[in-house]
């Protein structure tokens, strides 16, 4: 590639091969159908405008595959969007796809060996056999998926970066607060989000799949767990337990959809740091793509808020 989304310009003509990560269809206010457009390469995404769209552009756009954009670019509400005038098919067998989809910052080898660590860390031997089993369920897959379709560690390897990034602050927070049981913190991180390697579809386009429609990664990977536990004849163990709860209440309230809220300490900090690692991610996202004394737009993850970047940045 010639030109990166990340080095893209104000007022720029452009005709360069892009990602095709989603599609919406509209109807402006007087009537006229338009499609936005969610174009994508290793530096990032942008939105696209196609207004007035015909039946023949629309039937051109694939997801999932690179295709080639002719358009211009424009900036709305301090980000900048594109208005598309074109879109081409392009041969598929012809790409590198490594130039279109956005990977961890940490290698896959550096969140393996971490990965691996901390699972041998866990003193536990009940707990240390749960973790092993979910993570033979999980396979090598675990280390390419992303944590979310959108919003934080929307990436190639997403998964495992948010768990060890958790890992991190899960250590810390036991060196402050020694009242906390590591290895049922430090498990229930491992564990907490594996639900939804059923939940979503992959790191490419990222969608849901029926399952994870119906039923959500937290039951998902209940359900998994009691099956494990039960293989190991501890399901009615303490530890077995625990971890269910740690589990079911990982998103804090029941309005963030956990089915009962954190009733043990170690289930309360679960929460406290699964939300902090993903609103960091979503923030550090979302200020890398402005300049300093600019604010972001509204990020809907964030209650709706725009951040100011601040100038000695």
């Amino acid at each position: 590639m010639n030109k990166y989304i990340s080095d893209f310009q104000e007022k720029e003509s452009l005709e360069l091969p892009l990602l095709i990560k989603s599609i919406t269809k509209g109807i402006t206010q007087k009537g006229a159908p338009y499609a936005s457009v969610i174009l994508q390469d290793k530096t990032g995404t942008i939105d696209g405008k196609i207004w007035d769209i015909k039946p023949e552009q629309e039937a051109a756009i694939a997801i999932g595959q690179v295709e080639k954009i002719s358009c211009e670019v424009l900036k709305y509400n301090n980000s900048l969007q594109l208005r598309i005038h074109k879109i081409e098919p392009m041969n598929q067998n012809e790409i590198d796809l490594s130039e279109y989809v956005i990977a961890s910052k940490v290698s896959k080898d550096d969140l393996k060996e971490a990965i691996t660590s901390t699972i041998a860390s866990i003193q536990n031997k009940n707990y240390q056999a749960l973790i092993n089993g979910l993570y033979e369920m999980a396979g090598e897959a675990f280390y390419e998926y992303p944590a979310a379709s959108k919003n934080h560690h929307s990436f190639l390897g997403g998964l495992a970066t948010h768990v060890v990034g958790m890992v991190k602050l899960a250590n810390a927070l036991c060196e402050l607060y020694p009242q906390l049981n590591r290895d049922l913190l430090v498990s229930g991180v491992l564990a907490h989000d594996l639900g939804k390697m059923i939940e979503l579809s992959g790191p490419i386009t990222t969608e849901y799949t029926l399952e994870g429609k119906l039923t959500g990664h937290i039951s998902i990977l209940h359900g998994r767990l009691m099956q494990i536990a039960d293989e190991l004849n501890i399901g009615d163990s303490e530890e077995a337990i625990l971890l269910r709860h740690c589990v079911l209440s990982h998103h804090g309230q029941l309005e963030y959809g956990s089915p009962v809220v954190p009733l043990v300490q170690e289930a309360e900090v679960l929460s406290f740091i699964d939300n902090l690692d993903a609103r960091l991610n979503t923030l550090e996202s979302a200020l890398e793509s402005i300049t300093p004394g600019e604010f972001t737009q509204r990020i809907f993850a964030m209650e709706n808020r725009a951040f100011y970047k601040p100038k000695n940045d």
